[in-house]
C-alpha cells in the first residue's frame, strides 16, 4: 500500500511517531501533507477520538503537537523501563507550578509577589526538572525572564494540554 493511500489521520500519526519528544506544529504537518491547517486539526480530532481507551494520546503544548503515553499507563511504563516512581513535589514547588501554569507567561517578580516569598530556589529546581522553561522577556524595567510550563509538566500531571487544568472559579 502506497503512503499516499493512507487516510490523513494515519499519515499524521506516522509523522507524530517520528517527530519524537519535541513533536511538531500543525503548520508543518499541513506543509508536509499538503493540506490546510483546518484539515490537519480535523484529522487530529479524529485521531484523538480513536485513541480513547488506548495507550497513547496526542499532547498539545503551545503550538506543538506530539504523541505521548497515556497517563493511565504510567505505572506500567515505569515498571517496563525499570525507573523509580515520580518525584514528590514540595508545597513550594506545587504552589509555584500552579502559579506558572495558570498565569503563564509570568515573571519571577510576579511569582514572588503572589507567593509572598522569594522563589529563586524553587524556580531553579523546576527548571532543572524540566517542568518550566524561559519563554521570553517581559517588557518591564530590567526585562525580567518570563516562565511557562513545558511538555514535561503536562506528562508529570497526566495532562494532554493546558486546557485540561481545573478551572480556578470559586463559589
Amino acid at each position: 500500500m502506497a503512503p499516499a493511500s493512507l487516510p490523513l489521520d494515519a499519515k499524521i500519526e506516522a509523522l507524530l511517531l517520528v517527530a519524537g519528544k519535541e513533536g511538531t506544529t500543525v503548520a508543518r504537518l499541513a506543509r508536509v501533507l499538503e493540506a490546510s491547517e483546518n484539515e490537519i486539526e480535523a484529522a487530529l480530532l479524529m485521531l484523538e477520538e480513536r485513541q480513547q481507551g488506548r495507550g497513547i494520546r496526542i499532547q498539545r503544548h503551545r503550538d506543538r503537537v506530539r504523541l505521548v503515553t497515556a497517563a493511565e499507563a504510567a505505572d506500567l511504563v515505569r515498571a517496563f523501563l525499570q525507573v523509580e516512581g515520580q518525584a514528590r513535589f514540595s508545597r513550594a514547588a506545587l504552589e509555584t507550578l500552579a502559579i506558572i501554569a495558570y498565569r503563564q507567561p509570568i515573571s519571577k517578580p510576579e511569582i514572588d509577589r503572589i507567593r509572598g516569598v522569594n522563589s529563586d530556589a524553587v524556580l531553579r529546581r523546576l527548571l532543572e526538572m524540566g517542568l518550566i522553561e524561559e519563554v521570553g522577556r517581559a517588557d518591564a524595567p530590567g526585562r525580567p525572564i518570563l516562565y511557562g510550563t513545558t511538555p514535561r509538566f503536562l506528562e508529570a500531571f497526566g495532562l494532554t494540554s493546558l486546557e485540561e487544568l481545573p478551572s480556578l472559579e470559586t463559589e
